[in-house]
């Protein structure tokens, strides 16, 4: 093979520098080196120069950073921050936010229990949103909806039920549209939440969990 083509092949290959697993782009984060050779998130896969791939989970990040294998993916010393896996976790919940509030706009997402209860029940949500400080009572109440509608639809699990938030972040980068509780429904934009919902919940799964689900379907 020519040494273009080699050169190109590893620049392509979408395989976890902690993990040694390979993934898709959508299942794994991409970073690449900045001007001052920076370690840089490139969480839209849009940045030039070449990438390497981590899972998408913080104590792989973490794990990078601790044991340089940022320089030995890039084949050069480069300057991983020590706070690259919370820089990480911002840029994730920031265009989470971002996504929900194009949902809204769309109409592709509602909030109030009422209005997630019948968005369940009719089969329009995709997933359902509740806030860290969601009261224990309006969560069982909802979640006997998405087992009612399981049964009645035949499907083989409930509509997923996420909670990406944690406690007060939902009312800092959402502001006036802040929920408690909220269906996602069907549409690109929808997609999108639900896509990056499922990234930043896994992404703070706690160390020893990785591998588990993000989704709680009961």
């Amino acid at each position: 093979m020519p040494r273009k083509a080699v050169e190109e092949a590893a620049m392509n290959d979408r395989t976890c520098i902690v993990t040694r697993k390979a993934g898709e782009a959508d299942d794994l984060i991409r970073f690449v080196t900045g001007p001052d050779g920076q370690v840089v998130p490139d969480l839209k896969r849009e940045l030039p120069g070449r990438g390497c791939w981590v899972t998408p989970e913080r104590w792989a990040v973490d794990k990078a950073v601790a044991k340089g294998l940022f320089s030995r993916a890039f084949k050069q010393k480069v300057e991983a921050p020590a706070d690259l896996g919370q820089m990480v976790d911002m840029l994730l919940v920031r265009q989470l936010a971002g996504m929900i509030n194009m949902a809204i706009k769309a109409g592709e997402f509602v909030t109030g229990s009422a209005k997630v209860d019948l968005a369940i029940r009719s089969g329009a949500a995709l997933a359902v949103f509740h806030a860290a400080e969601a009261a224990p009572d309006g969560v069982r109440k909802l979640d006997q909806a998405r087992t009612a509608f399981m049964h009645l639809s035949e499907a083989d699990a409930p509509i997923p039920s996420l909670r990406p938030f944690e406690e007060g972040e939902i009312s800092s980068l959402l502001h006036e549209n802040a929920f408690k509780h909220a269906a996602v429904l069907a549409g690109k934009a929808g997609e999108g939440v639900v896509k990056r919902a499922i990234t930043l919940q896994r992404y703070r799964l706690e160390p020893g969990t990785e591998g588990k689900a993000a989704m709680t379907n009961t």
